[in-house]
This record gives structure tokens, sequence and C-alpha cells, in this order.
């Protein structure tokens, strides 16, 4: 029997913690950066593996700025699902509104994963209720029981498949 494969994009503004979340998940993930007012943000894509039961899952970090519409675009053809990691302490802004509405209307199976809800300022209810009929989960990005236990149970929602290497 052939190992399931499946492409996960992970999406989000700057600073939702895409980066952490996949580095958590896979310790070896690579990972292309610039330094920044703030600290660092992505450039290009975080890239990691991680292995569920049968199942190997590719994740692919997108950066989190508005000019980088067309490596979203790029690193999203063919994904099997995206996860959209949203920062709890901040108001949803017309970028993640517009992810999200990107995703959406693209009827790619999708999460919405709630990041930082222990920081000082979260709303976790008051995002969720914003994308509400969304499917939401709680997740810390640096918890890598928690970021493991959610990805697990998304790919446990989408399409079982095989896929050949290239």
């Amino acid at each position: 029997m052939a190992e399931e494969k499946y492409k996960i994009v992970v999406f989000g503004a700057f600073g939702a913690g895409k980066s952490t979340f996949i580095q958590t998940l896979d310790p070896q993930a690579k990972h292309i950066e610039a330094e920044c007012t703030g600290g660092s943000t992505t450039i290009a894509l975080d890239y990691g593996r991680v292995q569920i039961g049968e199942k190997r899952v590719y994740l692919y970090g997108t950066p989190g700025q508005e000019r980088f519409e067309f490596a979203r675009e790029i690193i999203g053809k063919g994904m099997d699902g995206a996860i959209l990691l949203v920062d709890v302490t901040s108001p949803v802004d017309d970028f993640v509104d517009h992810l999200f509405t990107s995703i959406s209307t693209a009827h790619i199976p999708s999460v919405i994963f709630l990041n930082k809800c222990d920081a000082i300022g979260a709303q976790p209810d008051m995002v969720k209720s914003h994308f509400s009929g969304a499917e939401t989960m709680i997740v810390s990005a640096k918890n890598r029981r928690e970021a493991r236990d959610a990805l697990e149970c998304f790919i446990g929602t989408l399409r079982s498949h095989s896929r050949q290497e290239k």
C-alpha cells in the first residue's frame, strides 16, 4: 500500500506564528527569512515534514505580507488543505479576511488555528465569532503536542489518497 501524502499550506499575517508552528512540528524545517522592524520575517517560505501514522504531511508556510501574493499563489498550487493561523491578540484585519476569502472561494479544505490564546490581550472568542461557521481550533504554535494534535485532527478530515514520489 502506498504511503498517503498531503501538501498543507499555512497562511497567516506577519507575526501570526506560521514559522514557529512549522518549526515546532519539524525542528529540521527549512526557513528563509530577513531581518525587519520588529524582528525577522519569512520572505520566501517555510518547509517542514511530519509523519502522522501512515500519512506523510508536507507543510509549507507562506509569507505574511500583502506584497507576496504571487508567492502564496505559487506555494498554494496543488495543496490538499489550508491552515489559516490567526494571532488572537490582534483584531482580524483586511489582510486576514482576504486570506480567509481566498481559501474559501477556492473550495480548499481548511481550518483556522487560533494562536496565542494564552497571551495578554487574547480574544479567541471574538476572533472565532468573526469567522462564524468556519472550523476553528485553539492551538499554541509553540506547543508541539497541541500543534501535532491539531494537525492530525485536520488531516483526518481530508480525503484519503496516495501520491507517487516525483
